[in-house]
């Protein structure tokens, strides 16, 4: 089931920081039509995205693990870039199985 972290996600929403911010979608199928309805998704959430001043950065089909260890290959991946993004998530999830929402500050080192 894909659920927000109630206490996350009202950290992030509370968060006093107009910084922009990419999401990192890492999704996982129904393997039941998952993919068909994605799809179907994401033609309805780009013109809202839109709206919002959100976009799709990027977007593409998960390959196989290159590490070793605990690691679970992603069906595929989407990086959006904007805060509101989570108006327009809540029309995709019923396609997924699993996913993680990853929130993105841009950063000019990694220090």
């Amino acid at each position: 089931m894909v659920a927000f972290s109630p206490t996350a996600f009202a950290e992030f929403l509370a968060a006093n920081d107009d910084t922009d911010i990419v999401m990192l979608n890492l999704l996982r199928f129904d393997p039941n039509g998952g993919r068909e309805r994605h799809l179907e998704y994401l033609k309805m959430a780009e013109p809202i995205l839109a709206r919002f001043g959100a976009k799709i950065l990027f977007r593409g089909d998960g390959l196989p693990i290159l590490t070793d260890g605990m690691a679970q290959m992603w069906d595929a991946v989407l990086l959006v870039e904007d805060s509101e993004y989570q108006i327009a998530f809540q029309v995709g999830k019923s396609a997924l199985v699993d996913i993680v929402l990853q929130p993105l500050k841009k950063s000019d080192d990694l220090t």
